[in-house]
């Protein structure tokens, strides 16, 4: 099976994480932390803040590791590591995501997580309750 290394950003801002909705692909529709996949050559913190400008048009700050997760979908093996991330400049805007919402402590469940991202949740929590 296919393995796909790739990144997340935990967007946090005022106590709340974004959370975006897939536009395209097997998992259109799904929420996810937004990032994606690293090229070669690339750290995780330089594929996350190409991935954030590109699929966002804004700068950001990548500070600690939330966790990693590895995860069968069933045509590919995703390891995912995902990083505290805090707005450096620029707005975020949707540019390949069909909707996006900030989402409290209370509130993470409250969208169609795709698997991987979900098994994030109770390290995100506990970040936007610290």
């Amino acid at each position: 099976m296919k393995t796909i290394e790739v990144v997340a950003a935990a967007i946090i801002q005022d106590g709340k994480v974004l959370a975006a909705q897939r536009g395209y692909g097997n998992y259109k529709d799904s929420w996810e932390l937004p990032g994606g996949k690293v090229e070669p050559g690339e750290t995780f913190k330089q594929a996350l803040q190409r991935e954030i400008r590109e699929e966002m048009g804004a700068k950001v700050t990548v500070g600690d590791l939330v966790g990693t997760v590895e995860y069968d979908y069933p045509e590919f093996h995703v390891c995912l590591h995902c990083f505290v991330c805090t707005v450096a400049e620029g707005q975020l805007e949707l540019k390949e995501h069909e909707a996006a919402k900030w989402l409290d402590a209370d509130h993470l469940e409250d969208v169609a997580w795709l698997a991987s991202d979900l098994r994030l949740l109770p390290k995100i929590r506990a970040k936007l309750i610290a």
